[in-house]
């Protein structure tokens, strides 16, 4: 029996459905039955009906989850897969933006830990985050952690006012508009997509800035057939079923998340197994003030 097959094997007999990010290895995309970015994963959580979630995917996925989730069983391939950015915020900047700015609605990047979620109003994803945004009355918005999706947001809502946060994702931070403009000299009619999380410079280089959901669709639709990517490896997958006659590029210095390519065959299997890796329940005060932030996201993007 191949790898795959006990894990479908698995899979029935302990009632279980896998989520995959599109920045997973290939072959754990191709055994997931649902592959997307936070936003969708996140919705399919709250409608699934098996009562175990295998979460492929870094910690704060895992913890989402179970905090929409709470009567089921969430489980993580890789206990160690984390998010640097996920902690790049503290209590303390948060209560300090409040005490400046009586107005303060806090918006959360949902790449973020559950204890972080607690001390935020709403949270949203690199998907939807403009459109709940220019949905909140308040003026003023603390966008945490990451300083470019808050740059990019705040480009597309004017009418707000944004305090930023300096939190980033080390792979799109790190990204070099060179090593873009160096692509985009080799293969002149490539369309360059990239995601927002990625620094000013290689934005500026952009003819598409979207979530990872939202380049795999502008590729899919374009009439391009080459396209320079800045985001992280694993959307090639995604991105190569989509357009089987297209050719896309990455940069040189290849954007690869180490701890989504801690998920592997094996852990998927061992955590069916064993039952190991469980979210655990976070306490009544962090799972309600959390989970509110989040199910406020779902509703705000337009899911109940």
């Amino acid at each position: 029996m191949t790898k795959q097959e006990e894990i479908e094997r698995l899979k029935q007999e302990k009632d279980a459905v896998i989520l995959a990010h599109y920045y997973t290895l290939p072959e754990v995309q191709a055994v997931a039955d649902y592959v997307g970015d936070s936003y969708y994963l996140s919705e399919m959580a709250v409608n699934l009906p098996q009562k175990t979630i295998v979460f492929c995917g870094v910690s704060f996925m895992g913890e989402s989850a179970k905090l929409l989730n709470p009567g089921k069983t969430v489980l993580m391939p890789d206990a160690s897969a984390d998010c640097p950015m996920a902690h790049m915020v503290t209590k303390e900047a948060v209560d300090a933006a409040r005490e400046k700015y009586p107005d303060l609605v806090v918006v959360c990047y949902i790449n973020s830990t559950a204890e972080v979620k607690s001390w935020s109003d709403v949270c949203v994803t690199s998907a939807n985050a403009v459109q709940i945004v220019k949905k909140l009355p308040d003026r003023h918005i603390l966008f945490i952690p990451d300083k470019n999706l808050a740059r990019y947001v705040a480009s597309q809502v004017p009418e707000k006012e944004f305090v930023f946060h300096d939190g980033y994702c080390p792979v799109h931070e790190e990204m070099s508009a060179k090593e873009i403009q160096d692509l985009k000299g080799q293969h002149p009619a490539a369309e360059v997509l990239v995601h927002p999380e990625c620094n000013e410079k290689v934005l500026a280089l952009a003819d598409y800035t979207g979530s990872t959901s939202g380049i795999i669709a502008y590729a899919k639709q374009s009439a391009a057939k080459e396209f320079i990517i800045g985001t992280e490896t694993g959307v090639s997958f995604a991105l190569e079923q989509a357009r089987e006659d297209a050719a896309f590029y990455f940069p040189q210095t290849e954007p690869v998340c180490q701890n989504m390519k801690k998920i592997t065959l094996d852990g998927v299997m061992d955590v069916l197994k064993n039952g190991k890796n469980e979210v655990r329940p976070m306490g009544e005060h962090l799972s309600e003030t959390a989970g509110e932030s989040l199910r406020k996201m779902l509703v705000l993007a337009g899911k109940k």
